[in-house]
């Protein structure tokens, strides 16, 4: 009867290098994207000296971009909100640094603490909002990189985005992910 176990025949497969799968060097997967805004999210010195708050409009600024995706700093003031949108092609993942902030869909509204973090596919249809008397930050990673944010009129005609192509309902956004249009921002 042979006594040899798996280890002892291959050995330690730590030791074995070329067995072992290459770290990547960029999120690839909808869980490794969640994994980065979340190590932003407790690495405060990432993000903190880049949050402004601004009383006309939301605050923004781009923090990264890697191979196929962007991580985006959003400031919220009370009362302000994104308005009906959806992403376009790109997924996200949405996670509030400090502050609350309600999410609203067509099953419902949730408010989102620190640490609140939420998932989306293209063509999710949401509005964030600012309900609370403090201001909030929030963390925005888009794969691919954010292009568009498509309005929309109402929960109820989530599929329809407002308007038409050619009355410039889709927010474009320029090659530095700025909006293109004043007052768009990303969401």
């Amino acid at each position: 009867m042979n006594m040899d176990s798996d280890l002892q025949i291959a050995g330690d497969i730590l030791e074995v290098p070329h067995l072992l799968q290459p770290e990547r060097a960029h999120p690839e997967t909808v869980a490794e994207f969640a994994g980065l805004a979340r190590s932003i999210a407790t690495d405060r010195a990432q993000w903190a000296p880049y949050v402004e708050y601004d009383a006309t409009t939301r605050w923004y600024h781009r923090l990264r971009t890697g191979p196929g995706y962007e991580v985006w700093l959003l400031s919220w003031v009370p009362g302000q909100g994104s308005g009906l949108h959806d992403h376009g092609l790109s997924s996200g993942v949405l996670t509030v640094l400090e502050g609350e902030l309600t999410e609203r869909t067509d099953r419902g509204g949730r408010t989102l603490a620190p640490g609140g973090e939420r998932v989306f596919a293209p063509g999710y249809v949401h509005e964030v909002v600012n309900d609370s008397l403090e201001p909030a930050v929030s963390l925005h990673v888009y794969f691919p990189g954010l292009t568009e944010m498509p309005m929309h009129e109402s929960l109820r005609e989530q599929c329809a985005p407002v308007g038409t192509e050619a009355s410039g309902a889709s927010a474009a956004l320029d090659a530095s992910g700025a909006p293109a249009a004043p007052g768009v921002v990303v969401g």
